[in-house]
């Protein structure tokens, strides 16, 4: 694994590390079971998961980092980097490609003054907004769709209506 800038937290903090007891409680045969919970309780709590998150992780469970890294570098949904207070995933399966979603991709990033060519995650100058390709959010006939955080939107298939995406969360801190 790479070496990682952002440490773990010396003190993880109490109401975390009770989640984590909670959470393993549910796994009483293979603590292994456990693993991607504790991925997502991590990545929801700290915004990405790091090289000695992924190694604290397997040392609560008894395993072994491998084990613990080939789930967060498998699913898409595990960032291994931090994003911005604003993630913006934009869909580029074959409905929404052919809907205009590399097109929207390339709005947005240019609106939020982000770096990159789609592979990966493109993070603004301020750190406020990131944006990402990702694979089929599941509303192919309302192409092209994007989320920002948690919000979904469809048929943000002009450069007017990814702007009035944008607007919304530009004013917010």
């Amino acid at each position: 694994m790479s070496a990682e800038p952002t440490p773990i937290p010396a003190d993880l903090p109490a109401d975390f590390l009770a989640d984590v007891d909670r959470t393993v409680s549910h796994y009483p045969v293979s603590m292994r079971s456990a693993s991607l919970p504790l991925l997502h309780l991590w990545q929801e709590r700290f915004g990405y998961i790091s090289d000695p998150a992924v190694k604290w992780i397997a040392n609560r469970l008894g395993l072994q980092p491998i084990n613990v890294l080939e789930l967060v570098t498998f699913y898409p949904m595990f960032r291994r980097h931090a994003v911005g207070k604003f993630h913006i995933r934009v869909c580029r399966t074959l409905s929404c490609a052919l809907g205009g979603g590399y097109e929207l991709f390339e709005i947005l990033r240019e609106q939020i003054g982000a770096q990159g060519d789609g592979h990966g995650v493109a993070v603004s100058p301020d750190g406020r907004f990131s944006i990402e390709f990702v694979e089929c959010l599941a509303a192919c006939g309302t192409a092209p769709v994007m989320m920002v955080n948690d919000d979904f939107y469809e048929q943000v298939n002009s450069p007017t209506k990814a702007s009035e995406v944008l607007a919304h969360y530009k004013g917010k801190e």
